[in-house]
């Protein structure tokens, strides 16, 4: 009986032994970096909520919650706190990801500071009223106060920085090209004209073009609602711009169906301009037509209301896009919209071009507007505007945007901060980095599936 014992406790010390050696086998065959499942928020993507679209909606009570954590809070007694990213997160040059051409986003130039510009321009954004006064009364009043207090819920990873800084543009194309990115659509005024809160920055278009040039980046123009935007004036202002830069080795061309390489135009609030001069200026027979010329180019006008579709065709543009960064502001920015779109594009054979937003949050500047603020969702709203985008088949998807941090639409890095008055929003738990990282990793999905489908015939959608 005690040698069966003794066999027993051999035999099972055996098996023992065995079980961890296999165990301890097993691990060592797991790579370092494998994880059980996917991060949390990078492939989940929440369905599209199916919205009514119209320029103002009715606030949404049971997101209340959720749009009031996006918003700033206001007096609380603290030490100011300011979170640094280390230099690890900084893009890696050497992997030098492919750059997709067909991605765009829209780049913001009027930001200064006293250090570049002499004052601080727009960081020190106004408090806009709302059009009914006696709702105007309910919100603080005056101009923001940098550089805490500025106007945005987010604050900026370079701070307050000037857009006229070489090394903020450096670090701007740097991070578009971490990205992934290859085009940037410049907001542009003519020289010697500015928006209402800046400045002219058309001084800066060479300095601009050459740091794309650097990092493979390109330019294209975002041409803005300038005083008196006219046909007339914007020929004039299309030849300055091919005139003087578009020998620029970054000025971006788009090669047509016909073979052709044009410059493409954005233009803002095209709707604001009758048909009937824009098709002065961009029909073959227009009595200031730029077609066929040296300077005929790709014109996507902006789409916010569906009868703008028919008003986009008779003025003679090229093109459509969305802008807006919130789904179901209007009937361009929704997202169920998009493949109507897009047929209607296919049909008169127009570029489509759905602009896509990691969210949306104005109250710094608009304090009234909270019904139309988008929860990021820890990156989960970008990734469904970008699935979105895809499931159209577009030729170009524009992002709004790189930075214009007064609406929140920014994917520019962005830090966590406190002050005595204000806790700014910020990208955590993840790193400041996120929707570089995201955006790079939806461009070369869509890289990957637009060879596939640009070769095609294209089918309805819907």
């Amino acid at each position: 009986m005690a040698k069966f014992r003794r066999r027993t406790c051999i035999i099972l010390s055996l098996f023992i032994l065995f079980i961890f050696s296999l165990m301890m086998g097993l691990k060592m065959l797991r790579p370092n970096k494998a994880t059980f499942r996917v991060p949390f928020g990078l492939d989940l993507l929440p369905e599209i909520r199916q919205e009514t679209p119209h320029l103002v909606k009715t606030f949404d009570s049971q997101k209340s919650d959720t749009i009031n954590s996006e918003t700033n809070f206001k007096n609380l007694k603290s030490d100011e706190i300011t979170v640094k990213l280390s230099k690890a997160s900084e893009p890696n040059m050497e992997e030098k990801p492919p750059l997709n051409y067909f991605l765009h986003v829209f780049y913001y130039s009027w930001y200064g500071n006293p250090q570049f510009d002499g004052k601080y321009i727009h960081w020190n954004h106004p408090i806009l009223k709302h059009w009914d006064l006696r709702l105007t009364k309910n919100y603080s009043q005056g101009k923001h106060n940098p550089p805490d207090d500025i106007g945005s819920s987010f604050y900026p990873e370079l701070g307050s920085y000037s857009s006229r800084d070489p090394s903020v543009i450096e670090t701007h194309m740097k991070q578009m090209y971490s990205a992934s990115i290859g085009v940037l659509a410049l907001s542009w005024y003519p020289p010697n004209s500015n928006d209402e809160n800046g400045q002219p920055t058309d001084d800066l278009v060479p300095t601009i073009l050459d740091k794309a040039h650097k990092y493979n980046l390109k330019v294209t123009f975002h041409i803005e609602p300038y005083k008196n935007r006219d046909e007339q004036n914007m020929y004039t202002n299309v030849k300055y711009i091919i005139d003087k830069y578009g020998n620029h080795p970054a000025f971006y061309r788009y090669k047509t169906e016909t073979g052709k390489a044009l410059p493409m135009f954005y233009v803002y609030d095209s709707y604001i301009t009758t048909p009937e001069k824009w098709a002065n200026l961009l029909t073959s027979s227009g009595s200031r037509s730029i077609r066929n010329s040296p300077y005929d180019a790709l014109f996507i006008a902006l789409l916010v209301d569906s009868k703008h579709r028919y008003e986009i065709l008779r003025g003679g543009f090229d093109g459509i896009y969305t802008y807006f960064a919130t789904n179901g502001f209007t009937y361009g920015s929704s997202y169920e919209n998009w493949a109507k779109l897009k047929y209607f594009c296919d049909q008169y054979n127009l570029i489509f071009i759905p602009s896509v937003g990691p969210g949306y949050i104005d109250t710094s500047i608009r304090p009234w507007n909270t019904q139309n603020t988008r929860n990021r969702i820890n990156g989960k709203y970008y990734e469904t505007a970008l699935s979105a985008a895809l499931q159209a088949q577009p030729s170009i998807i524009s992002i709004t945007s790189f930075n214009e941090w007064h609406e929140g639409t920014q994917i520019e890095k962005a830090v966590p901060k406190r002050t005595s008055n204000t806790v700014y929003l910020d990208y955590r738990p993840h790193k400041p980095s996120l929707y570089l990282e995201l955006t790079r990793k939806w461009s070369e999905k869509y890289r990957k599936e637009r060879a596939a489908y640009a070769l095609d015939p294209q089918l309805p959608l819907f």
